[in-house]
């Protein structure tokens, strides 16, 4: 019996390994199709030829390429914002294309991105070449890109979104009280707001303060950089925003110097025909950005054997991925960046690296390990950071001793400070649930725990995490004072946890350069002293094995999307309990990634 069973229970692992081995042969066959066909469509590229930008879905720094999940998940694929950019800096050049077509539509990303698509689409423009935009309805977002077009074309019954801008932080410390939880704050800074969700109803006049002044300092560049596109004078621009102007009419929207024809959806190939001079039999040559960004990529490598690595951090900032927060959509994992940075310093082919970040901060504790990785780094070779949307609180404290920081002038930055929340559960175990707890210890505080269930803190461990909070605030001033070379008591003055525009940041010392990655480059090739390079994206994409494990696992999924879609509102909420439980106590973080991340 017991050899019919080793039988049976062998054969039964063979069918399991086999099927495996099959389904993976078999997943990477389909990739690998799925791979040449869209390599054989950058082959080339005709003469005549219209790259059609997307302005809509999800827009990230840098999409990996993922078959597997291609496969397997009904999700539209993030776009990579560096696709976009490297697309359209070689459709300049390019003399086969002769315009950009630019489709808009809802999307989500920040307005430190869209100015960054912006200013490619006006380098175009320098080169004599067309540009025209048609959307069914504009969001805010895309309408301060697709203003810079030479026409603006939309639906006869569409509308154009211009409102200005609103802050509208969310309070949760009722709802948690509901609950009996209670979280207890230990912080330092007056400008520090991320803990006010949890701890108010309202925004306190510090976080009002400077609530203003950013979103003012944006929507001042929104409205000059249109109204100079436009022709509209502030004034006029912000009437309309005053005015609703989605509610009114095409012709109206026509007289407003908003857009400049309507157009059904199938009438737009004709309009492209008469500026390509094309025949209406003829089909439009288009170019995709993945495309074209892939075929430019690949005439450049080998060229040269000097590298610029391009390493993008996009996230929350944790330590591993188990810490991540519900909602981020990606993480900056310190170990894997550490370990990443730490290859990087040991290759001698790289000559600089770009460190492309668009962060809030996060944990504390992982900053400062890739703090460390960058001072190291800094030390064999130059580093500059990009800074995007935000590069805030945990996210610049890490790009602090780069050798030069360049940012947007609408990136959210500084927030020199840190938190340590700690939840109080003890009116939930003892009140709402009928819990008791008794105990017998060591020492006077052995049953202390961040996550207070059994008692709250007395004063006596209440100021000992003070203290403890308070040290690593005078370990992020002094990271920032040796590596920005500001004056202690400078630091401590722009600091206390307030964000501060690019704008404002510069005349600080906090960023040296106004600009996006093609200043970056530029200034990483100078002080590297080379004129010939070739870009090196980092982290290098996972491998087919891995991106099916991490489907196994269940973290390539779609689960987050579903969930978003289910709970509406109280989606936001929901995250920020749930990943109470998941993040270090100690905080480096923003609030403000938040406010700059969804475009509408």
């Amino acid at each position: 019996m017991k050899q019919f069973l080793k039988y049976v229970f062998a054969t039964i692992t063979g069918i399991f390994i086999s099927t495996f081995i099959l389904v993976i042969v078999g997943v990477g066959i389909i990739a690998g199709m799925l791979a040449s066909e869209e390599d054989s469509s950058t082959v080339a590229i005709n003469d005549g030829s219209v790259l059609v930008v997307k302005l809509s879905g999800n827009i990230v720094e840098h999409a990996d390429d993922n078959s597997i999940n291609s496969l397997l998940s009904s999700k539209v694929e993030d776009q990579g914002l560096d696709d976009i950019i490297t697309a359209i800096d070689a459709a300049t050049t390019a003399p086969e294309i002769k315009g950009i077509y630019i489709e808009a539509g809802p999307m989500i990303t920040d307005y430190s991105s869209l100015k960054e698509i912006r200013n490619a689409l006006l380098r175009f423009k320098a080169g004599k070449k067309w540009i025209v935009s048609y959307a069914d309805a504009y969001t805010q977002g895309a309408y301060y890109v697709c203003s810079a077009a030479d026409k603006v074309w939309m639906n006869p019954e569409g509308m154009v979104d211009i409102h200005g801008l609103a802050a509208q932080p969310m309070y949760i410390k009722d709802l948690l009280s509901k609950f009996g939880v209670k979280m207890k704050v230990i912080k330092v800074g007056t400008y520090k707001s991320a803990t006010e969700t949890y701890t108010e109803d309202h925004m306190s006049d510090a976080n009002r303060e400077q609530l203003t002044r950013y979103i003012n300092s944006l929507w001042g560049v929104i409205t000059n950089e249109v109204g100079k596109s436009r022709g509209i004078s502030s004034e006029a621009f912000n009437t309309l925003a005053d005015n609703v102007v989605m509610t009114l009419p095409s012709a109206d929207l026509i007289k407003q110097k908003l857009i400049d024809k309507t157009l059904y959806a199938n009438e737009v190939k004709g309009e492209i025909k008469k500026l390509l001079k094309q025949k209406d039999d003829e089909d439009i040559k288009q170019v995709t950005c993945k495309a074209l960004a892939t075929k430019t990529r690949g005439e450049k490598a080998g060229k040269s054997d000097n590298k610029i690595a391009v390493y993008y951090a996009e996230g929350t900032i944790v330590q591993s991925s188990e810490m991540g927060m519900i909602g981020d959509g990606s993480s900056i994992v310190s170990k894997d960046m550490v370990k990443d940075l730490d290859k990087l310093a040991k290759d001698d082919d790289v000559k600089a690296v770009v460190i492309r970040i668009n962060s809030g901060g996060g944990d504390s504790f992982a900053s400062e390990e890739i703090w460390h990785s960058v001072q190291a780094l800094k030390a064999k070779k130059p580093v500059v950071i990009s800074m995007s949307g935000a590069a805030a609180s945990g996210a610049y404290y890490l790009s602090a001793p780069a050798s030069w920081i360049i940012a947007q002038p609408t990136t959210i930055t500084g927030s020199i400070g840190i938190f340590g929340v700690f939840p109080d559960m003890t009116q939930l175990f003892k009140d709402k649930l009928g819990l008791k707890f008794d105990n017998v210890k060591t020492n006077k505080h052995a049953d202390l725990s961040f996550s207070q269930q059994a008692r709250s803190f007395d004063p006596e461990e209440e100021a000992m995490l003070q203290q403890y909070v308070n040290r690593g605030y005078e370990l992020f001033c002094k990271r920032v004072s040796d590596g920005r070379k500001i004056p202690m008591a400078r630091v401590k003055e722009i600091a206390e946890g307030r964000v501060w525009i690019a704008t404002d940041a510069i005349g600080l010392k906090l960023v040296d350069e106004l600009g996006g990655m093609p200043e970056a480059m530029k200034k990483a090739a100078a002080l590297a002293k080379v004129k010939d390079y070739v870009a090196v994206n980092y982290p290098t994409p996972q491998t087919l094995i891995e991106q099916l494990m991490k489907q196994v696992e269940g973290n390539g999924n779609n689960l987050d999307e579903q969930m978003r879609s289910t709970l509406g509102t109280f989606y936001e909420p929901f995250c920020i309990i749930k990943s109470i439980e998941n993040q270090s106590p100690v905080q480096a973080r923003s609030e403000f990634v938040n406010l700059n991340q969804m475009v509408k």
